[in-house]
């Protein structure tokens, strides 16, 4: 790693003591910023045998706040946007605003072509700045639905663990936050550097899926389903069974078309979809507890067929039930 890491360095070298060859990094941390978030960046890019310059900047130099209750000392404040080649922004806690101060300095930084980088929720300071406008980007999935009520004129994708839309760039939530950096070094140095890179960090070079692998989804929420709850959680009893929206009805002595009806009003789908979804968690558990095969695992979840699986269950999280047992088994 180290002989191929050299010849980047080689490679990005000054010819003249007046050209500035290395890439300058500013990492802006807001108040009550997430801390964890502002490591990453430095973890991957703050390498002596890489041609890279990375700082930690805040409003004002100085103590910032982080929201685990510490503080982090800035040593430059946002003149140090004026000079970089990249702005990355880790999440932080009052995402409803920014300062107007921050905010101009963000556009500056954009308008004089710095490539403009969102760790989570701090994609809220570049949509806040204006810069998201008429793109697509993302963020934690617990922030997708905040980001497009706020913000329409985003095009918000609540799954991708990164958004690469040219200069602007967003990320999910922590770890994809590594995702992110390890793409921008792909960028900048091709895959042989990013994936030595993630070796070093232990992390994956590139992971499938996106955020809804992730999600918890409550398959029954009695405070929203109080009425639909005792024939919900009967038809969770009974996955493996081959249900239908006539079966669900008379659980709840109901006609079809008027369960049907109350079924979409009070939980936002259908009774089928519901069911599908329900089926595919009951995968997730199984592929996450077992090693049990795929095409055994089929028929306890109610989906038939190992190929009626893997659609549903891609259609859900956005990867394959192999793929996620490699993630998330536990005892691995």
């Amino acid at each position: 790693m180290n002989d191929l890491l050299a010849k980047i360095t080689a490679m990005s070298a000054p010819s003249t003591p007046r050209e500035h060859a290395r890439h300058r990094i500013a990492v802006l941390a807001m108040e009550r910023v997430l801390p964890m978030e502002v490591g990453i960046p430095f973890q991957i890019f703050d390498r002596a045998e890489l041609p890279y310059d990375v700082v930690l900047c805040a409003r004002q130099a100085g103590p910032v706040d982080t929201m685990s209750g510490w503080q982090l000392i800035a040593p430059r404040g946002l003149d140090a946007l004026e000079t970089a080649d990249t702005v990355i922004v880790p999440a932080f806690r009052e995402i409803d605003s920014i300062p107007e101060d921050v905010a101009h300095a963000l556009r500056q930084a954009h308008a004089r072509g710095a490539r403009m980088v969102s760790i989570c929720a701090g994609a809220f300071a570049l949509a806040n700045a204006g810069l998201l406008n008429g793109r697509r980007a993302t963020t934690h999935w617990a922030h997708a639905g905040k980001l497009a009520r706020q913000h329409p004129e985003i095009v918000v994708d609540p799954d991708a663990l990164y958004v690469d839309d040219g200069d602007v760039i967003t990320s999910a939530g922590v770890s994809s936050g590594i995702d992110l950096c390890l793409h921008l070094l792909r960028q900048d140095h091709g895959a042989a550097v990013a994936n030595a890179i993630a070796r070093d960090i232990v992390a994956a070079p590139r992971r499938e899926g996106g955020q809804a692998q992730f999600i918890q989804r409550p398959t029954v929420s009695t405070n929203q389903t109080s009425n639909l709850a005792p024939t919900l959680e009967w038809a969770l009893a009974r996955l493996e069974l081959p249900l239908t929206v006539a079966d669900f009805a008379r659980h709840a002595r109901m006609s079809s078309r008027t369960f049907a009806r109350v079924f979409v009003a009070t939980t936002g789908t259908t009774p089928l979809k519901w069911l599908n979804t329900a089926r595919v968690d009951r995968a997730r558990e199984i592929l996450e507890t077992s090693d049990l095969p795929i095409d055994q695992l089929a028929p306890l979840c109610g989906l038939g067929t190992p190929t009626n699986l893997r659609d549903h269950f891609r259609r859900v999280t956005g990867t394959t039930p192999t793929a996620y047992r490699r993630t998330f088994r536990a005892d691995e």
